[in-house]
């Protein structure tokens, strides 16, 4: 357990690499290789961390400006993910969840339930959380190590279900994003899809930014887009000319910085993925399995950066008009990318869409955020992480539907928010895997659709 709890206090961009390279030599890609390959990837996301930070230290600062110049007084600052996985991690189900997770992966493997192989093992600290949060709900260890495996069985079934959308939409061939909140808040994508397909005219709205681009020239260039959001949200601040044409700047290259260190990660895992899948193959016909990654990877997509930097005004408008709300986004605005970032594959890169579905995403998120703020604030302070606040809460899995289902309903909780929680979450999850078993989850754009004036 000591080894397993250092790996894990590395972090992402060397636990992975290291699971990389282990891979690498089983699966006999020789030492070179799968060295190569391991620290490619390791590169990668240290990019992708970087690129982040330089989205959140911008970011972060300028979101709590905003908050406070319109007055949003809402109690309980969330804490982002940053703040909630060493809750997870450092809690009793920490490093038991990563047995149990690879476990249950093992086990629909064999039964065929799945075709995820998942080498992400720093994102278990999403089931670790659910398992520690039901723990405290029912009081009953057992129970949380329930939490810890359902969440898992869930997960890789949402890799399996958004394969179509991870391959054809963002390009990551043999590549599964069954973990985080890209994942589990996916499933409203398709049926709000399905209904705005019927809806006359809106239907028609296909805003991108290659539309953009095509209608506006040099203006809709990704880079553009993402700087002149960036200056709209230091005005919004109300930061200075000149602060305001540096965050500008600053989200430019964010916009610009994403897609190719996301290349990079697809460089160093390509070799590796398609060596597991030639083996798997081999040894289990007419199997096509896919490697489970990190959501960080959809981050590239230009649509999911600028539908990010969209919702971070939109985010704080929905926290004021979510019923009983008391958390104030904060910690995960600046990552709101992967809250959404399936919505767009599912709406073939559509803001228009994407703002619609998000605004569900979002709306449910904040509302269970704020039911699970006692439970979280327990957790915290059982690891001692609560530090000066009294309460805490959190968007990323503190939001999640799963989580909040699993332990309101092992305990017993029963209202009428959790019911209607679950009906619709549970009716989203059998749409989108109805559609999946189809194979009408992900539609090829129409040839020539109208679209919006820039």
């Amino acid at each position: 357990m000591d080894i397993l709890q250092y790996i894990v206090n590395l972090g992402p961009s060397v636990m992975l690499p290291l699971v990389i390279f282990i891979i690498g030599l089983l699966l006999r890609q020789g030492f070179g290789k799968s060295l190569t390959s391991g620290l490619t990837i390791g590169v990668g996301f240290i990019g992708i961390g970087l690129v982040i930070g330089l989205l959140t230290d911008n970011l972060g600062p300028a979101a709590k400006d905003m908050a406070e110049r319109f007055g949003i007084g809402l109690s309980v600052v969330d804490v982002g993910w940053p703040g909630t996985a060493p809750m997870a991690w450092a809690s009793s189900m920490g490093l038991i969840a990563i047995p149990i997770a690879i476990g249950v992966n093992l086990l629909m493997l064999l039964t065929k339930m799945t075709k995820v192989v998942n080498v992400d093992i720093w994102n278990i600290w999403h089931m670790a959380f659910t398992g520690i949060i039901v723990q405290l709900a029912t009081d009953s260890f057992i129970w949380g190590i329930v939490g810890v495996a359902v969440h898992a069985a869930i997960a890789y079934k949402l890799g399996d279900m958004f394969r179509p959308v991870t391959e054809n939409y963002f390009q990551l061939e043999g590549v599964a994003i069954p973990h985080g909140t890209s994942a589990y808040m996916g499933v409203f994508a398709a049926p709000i899809d399905d209904l705005i397909e019927k809806i006359p005219g809106v239907r028609r709205l296909n805003l991108t930014t290659k539309t953009l681009q095509d209608r506006a020239g040099v203006l809709g260039q990704p880079v553009v887009v993402g700087t002149i959001l960036g200056f709209a949200i230091g005005l919004l601040a109300g930061y200075p000319f000149d602060e305001s044409i540096q965050l500008a700047i600053k989200m430019g290259a964010v916009i610009l910085l994403m897609p190719m260190v996301v290349k990079l990660i697809m460089q160093g895992l390509m070799p590796i993925a398609n060596a597991a899948r030639t083996t798997l193959q081999r040894r289990f016909k007419n199997s096509n399995y896919s490697i489970g990654l990190d959501p960080a990877l959809v981050l590239g997509d230009p649509q999911v950066v600028a539908a990010a930097l969209l919702f971070i005004p939109f985010t704080l408008l929905i926290a004021l008009i979510v019923p009983g709300n008391v958390v104030l986004p904060f910690g995960d605005l600046a990552t709101i990318g992967f809250f959404v970032a399936m919505a767009v594959g599912v709406h073939r890169g559509s803001l228009v869409r994407t703002l619609i579905s998000g605004f569900v995403i979002m709306f449910i998120t904040i509302w269970v955020s704020s039911q699970m703020v006692g439970l979280q604030t327990e957790l915290a302070q059982q690891t001692n992480l609560l530090n000066n606040a009294h309460q805490v809460g959190s968007l990323d899995q503190g939001g999640s539907p799963i989580t909040y289902l699993l332990a309101n309903g092992a305990s017993g909780q029963v209202s009428l928010g959790f019911v209607a929680i679950a009906v619709l979450y549970i009716a989203a999850f059998v749409y989108t895997y109805v559609k999946y078993r189809r194979g009408t989850l992900y539609r090829v754009p129409a040839p020539a659709p109208a679209e919006v004036k820039a």
